[in-house]
C-alpha cells in the first residue's frame, strides 16, 4: 500500500469510493444527487487550501482523506472532512497504516495536529480512538435545518 497525494484530477475514483462507502451502514447518506455529490467533492478539494491523500494498492484507489489546511492559535493543522477505507477492506489494518502514514507526511509540512469529527455510535468512533485520537471535551457539534 502506499500513501500519494490526490487532487481533483482523480474526482471519478474519489466519487466511486465515497458513494460505495457513505452510502451503506452505519452512514446510509443518500449521494444519488450526482451533481450534488460534484459540488461537495468540489468544495472539498478544489481550494487553494485543500489537502487530499489517496492510499493505494497498486493503481487501486482503496481509501482516502480530504480535508484542508487550517491556521489556528495552535498552530497550523490538518482538518480531516471526509476518510475512508474501501468496505472490504476495513479491519485488516489499511485505515491504521493510512492514519500514519498521513501523520508522519503531514508533520514532515510542518503541520502540528489532526481535527476530525465522527459520529459518536459509529465503528469509525472506536477505531480512531484506537489510533490515539482524543475526544475533545466539551466540543460539540450543532446544526439546523432551514
Amino acid at each position: 500500500m502506499e500513501l500519494k497525494r490526490i487532487g481533483i484530477e482523480q474526482k471519478e475514483a474519489i466519487k466511486r469510493l465515497f458513494v460505495s462507502v457513505f452510502t451503506i451502514e452505519p452512514w446510509n447518506d443518500d449521494w444519488s444527487d450526482d451533481n450534488q455529490l460534484d459540488c461537495y467533492i468540489d468544495d472539498l478539494m478544489g481550494q487553494g487550501y485543500s489537502l487530499a491523500y489517496g492510499l493505494y494498492d497498486g493503481d487501486e484507489l482503496i481509501g482516502m482523506s480530504l480535508g484542508y489546511i487550517k491556521h489556528w492559535y495552535t498552530g497550523t493543522e490538518y482538518y480531516i472532512d471526509e476518510l475512508c477505507i474501501r468496505t472490504d477492506r476495513q479491519g485488516a489494518g489499511a485505515g491504521t497504516f493510512f492514519l500514519a502514514e498521513i501523520e508522519k507526511t503531514i508533520k514532515e509540512l510542518g503541520l502540528k495536529q489532526i481535527f476530525l469529527q465522527t459520529e459518536a455510535h459509529a465503528p469509525a468512533y472506536e477505531f480512531y480512538k484506537k489510533n490515539g485520537y482524543t475526544e475533545l471535551e466539551g466540543h460539540v457539534s450543532f446544526a439546523k435545518e432551514l
